[in-house]
């Protein structure tokens, strides 16, 4: 799972650093070309394919920043009244929450796989880069798939120990924690369902 865990974050790390360089070299050109000392030189340099690419990268890295969020707790959900029940009564709800986000997304990965399968066998390209579109559409599976399997992995962990993953929106870097926490107590409490532990932790 650490092996899986690492390569997810790389991947989105590298998606995030891609995206982000292609659009800084592409706004640099757009207007070094207006430069008269430099306009030979990036005459001759094409990057009409720049946002095509950039759009692609940032879709990737959506499907599997979606489901680095379920693995560690970023997604928020506004869980007032789930929060008010008895530890079994809650169990039940969020376990059930859990799995139908688990049926969703494999059935969303699903439906996607038989669309990237039938256009797989068509020649469609995209406009700038000319890519295969199954390249492109083939993140809705890999990307769903994926959140589906998380969602089973946080099931298994709350029902073994409890505890659901948590992120602490609070925390900013270089500032005080206390501070911070502070200031977020009363909207954490709703943000996410409480684990079966929470009351002993508040304790």
């Amino acid at each position: 799972m650490k092996l899986l865990d690492h390569l997810e974050e790389w991947l989105i790390a590298t998606l995030m650093g891609a995206a982000t360089l292609i659009t800084f070299a592409s706004v640099v050109h757009r207007y070094g070309s207006g430069v008269d000392a430099l306009q030979p030189i990036l005459a001759h340099v094409h990057m009409s394919w720049a946002q095509e690419l950039t759009i692609y990268l940032f879709v990737w890295m959506a499907k599997f920043g979606a489901a680095y969020g379920v693995r560690t707790g970023i997604h928020v959900g506004v869980d007032v009244l789930i929060n008010k029940l008895g530890d079994k009564n809650r169990a039940v709800f969020i376990v059930f929450g859990l799995l139908a986000g688990a049926l969703f997304t494999s059935i969303v990965g699903t439906l996607g796989a038989t669309f990237v399968w039938e256009i797989g066998h068509t020649d469609q390209t995209s406009v700038d880069l000319e890519l295969p579109m199954w390249l492109v559409y083939l993140a809705v599976p890999c990307g769903s798939y994926l959140m589906s399997f998380r969602f089973l992995q946080v099931t298994w962990s709350f029902i073994k120990t409890g505890d659901l993953p948590k992120h602490d929106h609070a925390h900013v870097e270089g500032m005080d924690d206390e501070t911070a926490q502070a200031d977020w107590d009363v909207v954490e409490e709703n943000l996410h369902p409480h684990g079966l532990k929470y009351g002993d932790e508040k304790q």
